[in-house]
């Protein structure tokens, strides 16, 4: 019997007019008799953080023993995915002191100390998404994505004497270059399937056809035939997702254009309900995973200092406010509804991840998310016994379904080294960092 070692190259893309749609990890794209982890096909290691403002209530966050056997009222919604993640409490951000909110969001990943400035002579520190960037993020088309839900065009002075950049921005690609991270989930899906051209070329030629997918048909049923069952069927659920989340978009548009109400804090055209925005913008950050467009994602939820509410989970007041409860145990149970609704998305998102293929395993099993906020209790604006989540890494060796409480107070820094290490980012110190929390992950088989 003779071998043929030739293969679909692992960036194979389809091109259209306006428009480039990456493939997922398909069995055609691993050499004949090649192992997996020795081919172009390797599992890919991806990192990417999610952050939640404004802390939480932690009496209804942290659980009770070190297993998630009964999970608390905030972190009820993991319990589909709860041998997938880990839930880690007493971490700290020393830096992220004197205690604000721009410094919160600031610190998150930089772990690092704010200048304080109105100013445009900011400076932070590169954060560990973009550490990450720049040796994981060089394979893909987009080294990193940076995303949001909120509209941030504040300039100034936002907290205290900070500049606004500080808590409008969480990636910085270096301490004086923050990344502006993009809401509007029209404009992610271009960044994702555009290709050459303008921004409003690109745009008008896809309004030409009913779905971007249209550009691809004959290129589509080329690949299809050359493919077999599995991987006929993994392309057809592909491209089944990417429609569905294109239809949603556009609807998204429609909607706005029928009935226009103007909201200060979301782009124009995005879904009226909050929950909508939220699952589109993580779904667009599946399949930027599945086609390996970007291997390195952030996400906020929300800004600090966030003046949203959520009349869809019965909140109607303001999350800001909120959070400066006084003890007042009604408005601490707002709070922590807020805290549950947004833990509830993620968790969603993590099973998405979970039940989509990559490889030998599963886009969970081949990436690590980290969940959390740079703030602990948000009434004394606190920046001790973070509420954190870690998900995913199976491949790099994670143990889930457990709950991490260190003896003392540990650096947020910490964990971002270890995260960095786990996706093969070999540094020595980051920020603050006084060590690796390893008990996090279990050796992998030699």
């Amino acid at each position: 019997m003779i071998i043929m070692k030739k293969a679909l190259p692992r960036r194979t893309f389809l091109r259209g007019m306006g428009a480039s749609l990456a493939l997922p990890l398909l069995d055609a794209m691993v050499p004949a008799a090649t192992a997996e982890v020795k081919s172009a096909a390797r599992p890919v290691r991806r990192l990417g953080f999610v952050f939640m403002p404004m802390g939480c209530d932690i009496t209804r966050w942290t659980p009770a023993g070190e297993k998630l056997d009964q999970l608390t009222p905030i972190l009820s919604s993991l319990e589909p995915v709860k041998e997938n993640v880990s839930v880690i409490t007493n971490l700290e951000l020393q830096n992220a002191y004197p205690g604000t909110h721009a410094t919160s969001n600031a610190a998150f990943l930089s772990a690092a100390k704010a200048k304080l400035t109105e100013s445009s002579d900011y400076y932070l520190g590169t954060t560990v998404d973009q550490i990450a960037a720049k040796q994981i993020g060089q394979e893909t088309q987009l080294p990193s994505l940076e995303l949001a839900m909120d509209l941030l065009q504040t300039v100034g002075q936002c907290d205290n004497g900070y500049a606004c950049v500080y808590q409008n921005n969480l990636s910085w690609s270096s301490p004086t270059t923050p990344l502006p991270d993009e809401a509007h989930q029209h404009i992610v899906f271009e960044m994702l399937f555009g290709e050459g051209g303008s921004m409003a070329e690109r745009r008008a030629a896809l309004r030409k056809k009913a779905s971007l997918l249209d550009s691809f048909n004959d290129d589509i049923a080329r690949l299809q035939r050359k493919l077999g069952p599995g991987d006929r069927a993994k392309v057809s659920h592909y491209l089944d997702t990417v429609r569905e989340v294109e239809r949603r978009i556009q609807k998204a548009e429609t909607d706005t254009a029928d009935n226009p109400l103007p909201d200060l804090d979301r782009p124009v055209g995005v879904p009226a309900a909050y929950a909508d925005h939220a699952r589109l913008m993580f779904d667009l950050q599946v399949l930027a995973l599945q086609g390996d467009v970007t291997r390195v994602i952030t996400f906020q939820l929300a800004r600090e200092t966030s003046g949203r509410t959520y009349p869809e989970i019965g909140v109607p007041d303001p999350h800001h406010p909120l959070t400066h409860h006084g003890n007042d145990p009604e408005k601490i149970a707002k709070m922590a509804k807020i805290n549950q609704f947004h833990v509830s998305l993620f968790a969603e998102f993590v099973k998405k991840l979970k039940e989509t293929p990559d490889g030998t395993g599963s886009l969970l099993d081949h990436s690590l998310f980290l969940y959390g906020s740079g703030m602990g209790n948000p009434n004394l604006h606190d920046h001790t016994n973070l509420p954190v989540i870690v998900a995913g890494g199976a491949a790099a060796g994670m143990k889930g379904g457990r709950h991490i409480k260190f003896a003392k107070a540990t650096p947020l820094a910490n964990l971002h080294l270890t995260l960095l290490d786990k996706v093969g980012v070999r540094l020595d110190s980051f920020a603050d960092s006084k060590g690796k929390v390893d008990q996090l992950f279990e050796p992998l088989p030699v």
